[in-house]
């Protein structure tokens, strides 16, 4: 009797082990179709309904005794589970680990081991159930795809010691023992799965994949934070050779487009999208044009929204990846950012005409509403919109764009003029009252020096003196003649404040006066040149402008005087001031240099009459 009830119970086993394979078999699929659905409500609910299901098997397989004809099935369904919950999750919890703990001493029981559980933790669990594999071969395949799981849960939780020394056990005999964990996921070959086993949502083999890449691509961005390129490089590539498609790798992602811009490079191919890391790669070894590429690059990466195309992977690179952190200076931002690298970087090359349309782009992105708010990029810091403006007309400027530039400026004026006080006695009320004020007047200013600007490429030396003069207007009365010392706290910012102050009024003072040299008028120049020198004793382009004026008027004695002021300037040590200017600003100042300068010098060395 009783060995007709084991008979009976025997049939019953392995009935209900057919069923709840064919049932795995069939969530596997839900979830899949799930995977491909277009509709994110309907995914969603697919998802989650194969998830309890598999929950419920799980709990259905684990009142059954702990056997081999069991495991396989048991630890399947336990890797489905993991896989589907951190595919929802979009990452992976620690409770997890209890997921895997569990599979592991079901494993243990079959040969009476569970003892090891007291060793050493889960990693004491993992040495023992790998043992055990060597004597159950049929368990092999299913616990290296769980050991995948546990590598990926341990990478996202920097436990790196622990799949260490889980790889260097997973790769026992198939090379040389190794602490380089790159090494060891490249030698890991997890034994293929029999034809017959049942359906997995992700084999170990892709998983595999995916650590390797994950991994890759960490290790070469921490290589770049420590300023080790050649090593940053090697990783990079390696992550970009590894298993995602590149229609993958650019999907709405930065970093899947980074690994892109890598495989795109070692292909030696000009369209793969570069992002944010290469393009200061390039920066760092001095070369320019592939770092302007790489930032164009970047940009069409981050402008790809979404691609119709359904996702092979449910745990993919991403999942593995820490979450991008804004602060850093690593991180890509969004495409008015990225564009904004571009042409700043442009404009700061020497690559105006590229600068300017990339300007306009920005412009257009933000006025037209696709991104309403602008935040500049945080590392280095970036410029608020009015001096994205400024830059902007100067682009254009540079570039020979003068009635683009005026057509700039007069929409920026639009929508900061109106901040401006009305009369004089109002500007220190106003400072204090509003937080904007005490830039509005530096902007509205800047506005109407690049005006000017315009105005003398279009060769309208009346109007352009005009600008000028607005321009002066608002800075002097901008500036207070009594300034109190702020907190020390602010102490760089309010001196960097004051120089680029200092310095606008300088580039205003020596823009009208060259447009009086261009008029013939050089007594007035002489007077913007002497202004300018006494606003900024040591600007030596003031100077030399002053120089130049003093020759013409042949006033010989005061050149002199001046000229040897000049060379005990720069007999001197130069101090190392640090001042961060405007973009804008800076551009302007090229505009006002002198472009004989070394002449000039050589005239006056040589010249017998000073």
């Amino acid at each position: 009797m009783a060995h007709k009830t084991t008979l009976g119970s025997s049939a019953s086993h392995v009935s209900c082990l057919d069923l709840w394979r064919e049932k795995n078999d069939q969530l596997v699929r839900q979830a899949k179709v799930a995977q491909d659905s277009s509709l994110p409500l309907r995914r969603q609910q697919l998802a989650q309904d194969a998830l309890e299901g598999l929950k419920e098997l799980l709990c259905s397989l684990r009142g059954l005794p702990a056997t081999v004809s069991v495991l396989p099935l048991e630890l399947t369904v336990i890797c489905n589970f993991i896989t589907l919950r951190a595919n929802l999750a979009q990452g992976f919890s620690e409770d997890l680990a209890q997921d895997i703990q569990q599979g592991l001493e079901r494993v243990l029981e079959t040969q009476g081991q569970l003892e090891a559980r007291l060793e050493h933790g889960l990693r004491g669990l993992w040495d023992s159930a790998l043992r055990v594999s060597s004597l159950l071969p049929e368990l092999l395949p299913v616990l290296h795809h769980l050991a995948g799981l546990q590598a990926a849960l341990w990478l996202t939780t920097n436990c790196l010691g622990d799949l260490t020394l889980l790889l260097q056990t997973l790769t026992v005999g198939q090379s040389r023992a190794s602490e380089d964990m790159l090494l060891l996921l490249k030698t890991w070959r997890p034994p293929a799965e029999e034809s017959d086993a049942p359906l997995t949502l992700q084999d170990a083999r892709g998983l595999r994949d995916v650590l390797l890449t994950a991994f890759a691509y960490r290790q070469g961005l921490q290589e770049l934070i420590t300023g080790n390129l050649p090593k940053a490089l090697s990783s990079l590539h390696e992550a970009a050779s590894g298993l995602c498609p590149r229609s993958l790798l650019v999907q709405g992602s930065p970093q899947r487009a980074l690994l892109y811009l890598v495989a795109a490079l070692k292909e030696g191919s000009t369209w793969g999208p570069p992002l944010l890391e290469a393009s200061r790669l390039y920066q760092q070894l001095g070369n320019i044009a592939a770092e302007i590429e790489s930032l164009e690059l970047l940009v069409e990466a981050l402008s790809i929204t979404c691609i119709p195309e359904a996702r092979q992977l449910l745990i993919e690179v991403e999942l593995l990846l820490p979450r991008p952190d804004p602060t850093s200076p690593l991180h890509c931002g969004t495409q008015s950012q990225a564009k904004y690298l571009l042409a700043s970087r442009c404009l700061q090359t020497g690559r105006a005409v590229d600068a300017a349309e990339h300007y306009l782009d920005l412009l257009a992105l933000l006025l037209d509403g696709s991104e309403p708010k602008f935040s500049p990029p945080p590392c280095p810091r970036g410029p608020c919109v009015p001096e994205l403006f400024l830059e902007a007309a100067a682009a254009l400027i540079q570039a020979g764009r003068a009635q683009d530039a005026l057509t700039v400026c007069e929409e920026l004026l639009s929508r900061t003029s109106f901040l401006l006080p009305k009369r004089p006695r109002l500007w220190e009320d106003a400072r204090r009252r509003t937080k904007e004020s005490p830039h509005c007047s530096p902007w509205v200013s800047a506005t109407h020096l690049l005006q000017g600007q315009a105005w003398a490429q279009l060769g309208a030396q009346k109007e352009a003196i005009s600008e000028y003069s607005r321009c002066l207007e608002l800075l002097f009365r901008a500036t207070p003649k009594d300034k109190e010392q702020g907190p020390a706290s602010s102490c760089e910012q309010e001196c960097t404040s004051d120089m680029a102050l200092q310095q606008l009024q300088t580039a205003a003072l020596i823009s009208r006066g060259l447009e009086w040299v261009a008029l013939g008028q050089d007594t007035k120049a002489l007077q913007d040149f002497l202004l300018s020198v006494q606003m900024c004793p040591g600007n030596q382009d003031a100077s030399y402008h002053l120089l130049q004026t003093l020759r013409r008027l042949d006033r010989r004695d005061e050149a002199t005087a001046l000229w040897r002021r000049l060379e005990a300037q720069t007999e001197l040590p130069q101090e190392n001031t640090a001042w961060s200017l405007p973009l804008y600003l800076e551009t302007c100042l090229g505009w006002i240099r002198p472009p004989d300068r070394e002449t000039l010098r050589e005239e006056f060395q040589t010249s017998g009459d000073l």
